[in-house]
């Protein structure tokens, strides 16, 4: 999900910044242009780690600026199809639960929690499921698996995700499958040593 990029660019240094240390001026001029942005072929710029900015810089006729090559580092986020990931659930509405995937939100959709029907608990802020009982709300761990990803230049992005899947969901109900699974697994066990 996370990448360090290192591109090419040029940065603009206006005449206010002249006195001012090269590598700082453009550090910070590259810094209000990239984070936070969505640029294609790259993804989500998390933050610009590093420059090295050429001392010798252009000018441009009419413009007071100088502009200088640099290689620029970027800390990417870039979430994948398919990618198994776990994050905390930051927001639940009627539709699902938003959960904090990076530096993003992700959409689960209230059809892709779980196999159950599930009402929503507005005064409580809560996702209940009818016949299982189980609960999803604020603050809740939770693993999940990528299957829409949109990130278009110049926007913040959707991510969606599911928990229909075994082994997805909330981490509580993950180790509740996994120790009734060791349980039947003993039981069986011992079974066959009992007729052995």
């Amino acid at each position: 999900m996370f990448t360090l990029v290192e591109i090419e660019d040029i940065v603009g240094i206006p005449p206010r910044d002249f006195g001012k240390p090269l590598r700082e001026v453009a550090l910070e001029q590259l810094r209000n242009t990239y984070e936070g942005a969505t640029i294609e072929d790259i993804g989500y710029v998390v933050m610009v780690v590093d420059v090295d900015v050429d001392p010798l810089g252009m000018l441009l006729p009419r413009d007071g600026s100088t502009y200088h090559r640099a290689r620029v580092k970027l800390l990417t986020f870039t979430p994948r199809i398919q990618e198994v990931g776990e994050g905390e659930v930051v927001e639940i509405t009627e539709f699902g639960a938003f959960i904090r995937v990076g530096p993003m939100d992700a959409l689960l959709h209230i059809s892709q929690i779980m196999d159950d029907y599930i009402s929503y608990d507005e005064r409580h802020s809560i996702l209940i499921g009818k016949k299982t009982g189980k609960k999803l709300e604020v603050g809740d761990d939770v693993r999940f698996r990528i299957v829409a990803v949109s990130l278009t230049p110049g926007a913040a992005g959707k991510i969606g995700v599911t928990t229909r899947q075994p082994y997805l969901g909330k981490i509580e109900w993950i180790r509740e499958s996994l120790e009734k699974l060791r349980a039947a697994a003993g039981e069986k066990a011992k079974a066959v040593a009992e007729k052995g």
